[in-house]
């Protein structure tokens, strides 16, 4: 099934260069130029990702995000935006973006960071995925549940299984994994990373997370 990208970006001829650039790559995209269009269009139509620039005129894009998020639309959210600050960054995040990239920068980059946060999207109609011996992870809440009971997982640890469950059989490299455990502000680690495997294997089984040696991990379909 095709996705739909939402872009947001008053700049008309970067608005027009990322608009071609999806479609050649097989995306829907819905553009807008102003945060009123953008809440219009939003309502109007459901999307799989969007892409927000933050200063945009009649709002700016970290402020829309937070009311859409206080709206309960829980999109993936990219900001594209020449700011640069920590405080900038932070308030990005805050404001419930899951991803930042910079201007000026390589298409390529844009279509790598979109395909990633669209792989992380489960099924809507499945949020229950069943790993098999009585154990059920909630992709919605993420949790993990054992003959009906709660096992107590840390929020990135949860994170680490609904990744894996997205590519399941795939070889993560420890850059992939890295990127979606730890925000832009963190720094991420490799010794917490093998803590959390660790804590999975435990619940899971050893057998269901398989080393890469020197390049990350699988989990056995």
């Amino acid at each position: 099934m095709q996705k739909r990208v939402f872009l947001l970006e008053d700049d008309l001829q970067l608005n027009d260069t990322i608009r071609q650039f999806l479609e050649h790559q097989g995306y829907e995209v819905i553009v807008a130029y102003d945060a009123l269009e953008a809440k219009d269009k939003l309502y109007e139509k459901s999307v799989d990702l969007i892409l927000l620039d933050i200063k945009v005129p009649f709002q700016n894009g970290i402020d829309l995000l937070a009311e859409l998020r206080s709206e309960g639309n829980q999109t993936p959210a990219i900001f594209i935006t020449s700011l640069h600050s920590v405080e900038d960054v932070t308030r990005g995040f805050d404001a419930g973006c899951d991803d930042y990239i910079r201007k000026p920068f390589a298409l390529k980059e844009l279509q790598v960071r979109i395909e990633s946060h669209l792989k992380r999207q489960f099924d809507t109609h499945d949020t229950i995925v069943d790993l098999g011996e009585g154990i059920l992870f909630d992709t919605k809440e993420y949790k993990l549940i054992k003959d009906g009971t709660p096992l107590a997982l840390k929020n990135k640890e949860a994170k680490l299984l609904a990744l894996f469950l997205t590519r399941m059989g795939e070889v993560l490299d420890y850059e992939t994994i890295f990127g979606v455990l730890w925000d832009y502000e963190e720094e991420p680690s490799g010794a917490s990373l093998r803590t959390y495997i660790y804590t999975l294997r435990n619940h899971l089984g050893k057998q269901r997370i398989e080393t890469v040696k020197n390049i990350g991990y699988r989990f056995a379909k």
